[in-house]
């Protein structure tokens, strides 16, 4: 018999993406951001109070709804509203470098940040097409900083291939992270910081401060650096005070089980994931 709080996967995930929010920043994130969204609203309940939220592609300003919706494009997420702005004004706000955090995923995320949501294989002899950035590009090139986030990290196995989401190289670059074919941030007069956490299934973290490189920091109770290595297409950098994440008190689960009664934060992880328990 195990003893203490059970906690899920899931949960944990959302603690480590609400941990990339700081308290009086502007945050935004877009459509099919499940995770993001609870991510923030949890933020906004806890240590980020004074933070503004504006919530989806509805773009309410710190909304309080019922409950959060499986869609982040629900309209349920403009009730309890302070004010209401359109999309579009959102990106005038990171044009100007007013937009503090946004949140990128991607079906390939590469070495500097850089993400794919576009095709796999080339414009001219694609393999797989998929629905595009939606404004991406744009908002991650001019917000201060974003987080990045998947639960598709572990590599997926099929017959002789190996498929990764971390790779070496993007085949297409949706998202710009810090270093493309093209040249830097800096080498492309961009306005925002980039990305400054990755958030996975497997393990947090940052970017090398001289090379860039995606540097590993943080890992869960269940996985080692090892396990990193085996399932990333490059070698990340291991920061040297590497250490298993701080774990969130019962309150904090308690209260993202309250906000989320849906499990919509669920809805991103593969079934066998979900099946990853840890207990505080």
């Amino acid at each position: 018999m195990v003893n203490g709080f059970e906690v899920g996967i899931d949960e944990l995930f959302v603690v480590n993406v609400a941990r990339t929010i700081k308290d009086r920043s502007t945050v935004f994130h877009g459509v099919s951001s499940p995770i993001p969204m609870v991510a923030t609203y949890f933020a906004k309940l806890t240590h980020a109070k004074d933070m503004v939220y504006f919530g989806g592609v509805s773009s309410a300003v710190d909304p309080n709804p019922p409950f959060l919706p499986y869609t982040t494009n629900d309209w349920v997420m403009i009730q309890g509203r302070t004010a209401m702005v359109t999309v579009d004004k959102i990106f005038d706000l990171a044009q100007r470098g007013e937009l503090d955090r946004s949140f990128f995923s991607g079906a390939q995320i590469d070495k500097y940040g850089n993400q794919n949501v576009s095709l796999i294989g080339t414009p001219e002899k694609c393999k797989i097409k998929f629905p595009g950035g939606a404004g991406g590009c744009n908002l991650s090139a001019d917000c201060v900083n974003y987080t990045i986030w998947t639960t598709r990290h572990r590599v997926q196995r099929k017959k002789d291939r190996a498929i990764y989401t971390l790779v070496e190289k993007c085949d297409f670059i949706t998202n710009i992270g810090h270093v493309t074919p093209y040249g830097s941030r800096r080498d492309l007069d961009l306005v925002g910081n980039g990305p400054d956490w990755v958030v996975t299934e497997l393990g947090v973290f940052d970017f090398d401060p001289e090379t860039k490189v995606m540097r590993l920091r943080y890992l869960y109770p269940d996985t080692t650096v090892e396990t990193i290595l085996e399932n990333t297409a490059f070698r990340p950098v291991i920061h040297p005070d590497v250490r298993i994440m701080d774990m969130p008190t019962k309150e904090e689960i308690e209260l993202i089980r309250q906000i989320d009664p849906l499990k919509v934060r669920q809805l991103e992880f593969q079934p066998e994931e979900l099946r990853r328990k840890f207990y505080i």
